[in-house]
């Protein structure tokens, strides 16, 4: 007797019963409602008072050009800064020094829950708080003179993403298995070594992911830069429409250079993120 064919006594043979296919109109419905919404704001856009040659006039335009320029510069530099205040603050918050310790706390409480905008406006600002700025003996200047629109978007969004970085950072540094922390200890490396020459490779893999996105997160949030008068892409717009009038035109203009360069950077994320992830695997063979 086969053990293959034999069914339990009891239990009917239910193999040459048809299987019903579950009907899936809760699909269908979503699916039509959002083709339709789409639609609306489609037909919206086309019947509203749109004039879409200044939309294909101004998408090339020289200042529109610059603007994108500026953005791309200010998001690489800021992003540069967040970074680095990131690692030192994360070390710090891992750091057994209480004193360190509840200096990087201190420090993300008060970025991270404050208002970048608000963050910059203080930074361009500073003149009324510190008249002169520098170094006693050696260099002073009047704070209005160095406190730039470059400068202060610099630092309000430097300062500010390195809150948010270190939290990232610490994340990933934890991540590492305490092993690799005992073993750099073994054979003699100190803890600043251990972690430049194994804990921080190891924790890229964590990382990364989380960094373009805040990364592609810095591009967009330049533009608030535009309230502190720096020339970034969304400022660029709005000096042209102040102009001639045309606000939806140009900032439709400037919503679509904000979606062709996340459109650029989301698939270089994400290579990004492969060759870390085949390096951890390859050395972890």
């Amino acid at each position: 007797m086969s053990n293959a064919t034999t069914l339990a006594v009891g239990f009917p043979d239910l193999s040459k019963m048809t299987v019903a296919r579950q009907p899936h109109w809760r699909r269908w419905l979503a699916a039509a409602a959002i083709l339709v919404t789409l639609a609306a704001i489609g037909r919206a856009f086309a019947n509203g008072q749109i004039e879409w040659s200044y939309v294909s006039r101004f998408l090339t335009a020289r200042v529109i050009l610059e603007g994108i320029v500026n953005t791309m510069v200010m998001a690489v530099f800021a992003m540069a800064l967040g970074i680095a205040l990131g690692v030192v603050v994360a070390i710090m918050r891992l750091s057994p020094n209480p004193v360190l310790k509840s200096v990087a706390a201190g420090y993300t409480w008060l970025f991270r829950g404050t208002p970048l905008i608000l963050q910059l406006l203080l930074w361009f600002n500073i003149a009324l708080v510190f008249p002169t700025i520098g170094i006693p003996g050696l260099w002073s200047a009047r704070a209005v003179d160095v406190m730039t629109p470059f400068l202060s978007a610099l630092l309000g969004l430097g300062i500010n993403q390195g809150a948010y970085t270190s939290e990232v950072m610490r994340a990933g540094m934890l991540s590492v298995d305490a092993g690799q922390y005992e073993a750099a200890k073994a054979i003699g490396m100190g803890r600043l070594r251990a972690l430049r020459r194994i804990i921080l490779p190891q924790a890229m893999r964590v990382v990364i992911p989380p960094l373009g996105n805040e990364f592609i997160g810095m591009v967009k949030a330049t533009s608030l830069a535009s309230v502190i008068q720096y020339p970034e892409l969304l400022h660029s717009a709005e000096n042209i429409y102040y102009a001639n009038s045309r606000v939806i035109e140009l900032l439709i203009v400037a919503g679509l250079w904000y979606l062709l360069v996340v459109s650029i950077l989301t698939p270089l994320q994400m290579l990004l993120e492969r060759r870390f992830a085949r390096g951890f695997s390859q050395t972890g063979r």
